[in-house]
């Protein structure tokens, strides 16, 4: 039996992360009933750090209570969530719950350059963005000052702005001023990493950073900003929040409108909901997924499908890591995980041939990994402790996002085994490769890296590399945007083709991946969409 919810609001917004949150705030504020369906539960910073501190392995994912029925990808589990099909693994780690994956990012908050909205037309490659980069810049304006972003200004490489960041840069740690020393004099753009972390001062409320260095997986006192802080703003404008409510169909009428979406509760009761509009806003898996789980008679491949497009052109950041130990001791760990980076492989005429990347200094505290090698090592008592500090003050870390062009036969689409989840509903299975565009760039990063660590005084032969393309959990395309309706799922607008009152916020949206994280680039297009629905629905 299905209930139909007799509350019609006027927009339901599916999901309850950074994109859901800032799209319902702004329809809430101008007036429109407003209602948020979450899939997962509300969660509390306190009781996640708690977690965090009790866990017996510190992941990513230990804060966060497992969600039987609306479960989580997490790489270090052997029967992932995630049906791996291709020739090589999409591992992903995302939360569904209230805030998203926002709660354990880096905040790292980087403004797509211009040329990344325009790769076609610029370098030959990949595909244009049907809008441009100044279309975007006020809403990335907007964005910095709703998320607080401390940032640094005039830095090179960096996108053109139109006013200051909200808070100054976030000063330099011990070790990243030695780099930025060492990488200056081999001609790099080292700059502080733009950040929505609070900088030495109260912002929106949230406290100052306090520099635990453990931003991810969760942040402990709520001076990083995370997608949970846009939807309480939401609820207190007059939105309703609905949680537990695993969406699986949009419902299509004769003229081509969606006019509700069904959920399943944990305890499996089917609930409907219509509504004037609807934004899809349930990530770059599973939204896709509830689209191509809609099928019907008036929509037989799938919801906002006619291009064939949905779930396919899937991206990431195909990352690489190397580490080495530095000559003398630069103690990493003290402040944010990551504060600066390497920007001057961002762009350039090298994009005809591959990809753009930026390099990042990680800022964690290795100890628990080194402490295991020299334990496995047969190092005890003095010995032990020796090697461990020794090692722990120098070891150092640089990661790479490369750039990932779009290409449909990498895709996600609801299992074609039948493997289903606690609820009945299809797993996501993922078809996924890495082509020589980003292998080449690969490449050239190892011999960058091997330069660094030798002016850093690594020993020759001595640095570790994983070339394995890390997944970075920048989940974009598979509902790609374009003019173009028989080869894109949404426009400029994020409004589909195929259904009027159908638009979807996410980075699923993005028809490039850029080389740095997309967060920044949802939210300025999540309010931007919010003031766009908000602008025609009023009388």
């Amino acid at each position: 039996m299905v209930y139909t919810l007799p509350h019609r609001p006027q927009l339901l917004v599916i999901g309850a992360g950074i994109a859901g949150g800032m799209v319902a705030h702004k329809a809430a504020l101008a007036g429109m009933r407003v209602t948020i369906l979450c899939d997962g539960p509300e969660l509390r910073r306190e009781d996640l750090v708690d977690r965090f501190r009790q866990a017996g392995a510190q992941t990513m994912m230990s804060p966060y209570p497992e969600v039987p029925h609306a479960p989580q990808p997490q790489v270090a589990r052997t029967d992932d969530y995630l049906i791996q099909k291709g020739p090589r693994p999409y591992n992903q780690q995302y939360i569904r719950a209230v805030g998203g994956t926002t709660w354990h990012w880096a905040a790292a908050t980087w403004r797509y350059l211009p040329n990344d909205m325009k790769l076609k037309s610029r370098y030959g490659v990949g595909r244009d963005w049907p809008l441009d980069y100044w279309d975007i810049e006020p809403w990335y304006a907007e964005a910095e000052a709703e998320m607080g972003v401390a940032g640094p200004e005039d830095a090179p490489f960096d996108a053109p702005r139109s006013g200051p960041y909200p808070m100054p840069a976030a000063p330099l740690s011990y070790m990243d001023r030695v780099f930025q020393e060492k990488l200056s004099a081999l001609g790099y753009a080292h700059i502080s990493a733009p950040q929505a972390r609070n900088n030495q001062q109260v912002y929106d409320d949230r406290p100052p950073c306090c520099g635990n260095a453990n931003c991810m997986p969760i942040c402990p006192i709520g001076a990083q900003y995370s997608g949970n802080v846009a939807v309480e703003k939401a609820q207190a404008a007059g939105a309703q929040l609905v949680t537990g409510a695993v969406v699986h169909r949009l419902e299509v009428g004769p003229e081509g409108k969606i006019t509700a979406a069904r959920y399943l509760t944990p305890s499996r009761e089917e609930i409907r909901v219509e509504a004037d509009r609807f934004v899809l806003a349930a990530g770059g898996i599973e939204g896709p997924k509830i689209l191509l789980m809609s099928t019907q008679e008036n929509a037989p491949d799938g919801v906002a499908n006619r291009s064939d497009m949905v779930g396919r052109n899937l991206m990431d950041h195909p990352g690489s890591s190397s580490s080495f130990d530095s000559e003398m001791p630069l103690w990493p760990g003290r402040g944010p995980n990551v504060i600066s980076a390497i920007t001057n492989l961002r762009d350039g005429d090298f994009r005809s041939e591959h990809a753009a990347r930026k390099l990042m200094i990680l800022n964690m505290n290795p100890v628990e990994g080194i402490a295991k090698a020299a334990i496995d090592e047969g190092l005890t008592g003095e010995a032990l402790r020796q090697a461990v500090r020794h090692r722990t003050a120098r070891r150092q870390v640089i990661t790479a996002f490369h750039e990932q062009l779009p290409d449909p036969s990498n895709r996600i689409r609801p299992s074609t085994e039948g493997k289903t989840d606690q609820l009945g509903l299809p797993r996501p299975e993922i078809h996924y490769d890495v082509d020589d565009y980003v292998a080449r760039a690969a490449k050239d990063t190892r011999a960058r890296v091997e330069e660094i660590a030798a002016t850093l005084g690594a020993a020759p032969g001595s640095v570790e590399h994983n070339d394995g393309y890390l997944p970075n959990n920048h989940i974009t395309g598979a509902t790609i945007m374009g003019d173009d309706p028989r080869d894109s799922v949404v426009d400029a607008d994020c409004r589909t083709h195929d259904h009027p009152n159908l638009w979807i916020s996410s980075s699923s949206t993005f028809p490039s991946v850029s080389s740095v994280n997309v967060t920044l680039t949802i939210a300025a297009l999540a309010l931007r969409l919010g003031d766009h629905i908000a602008t025609e629905a009023r009388p």
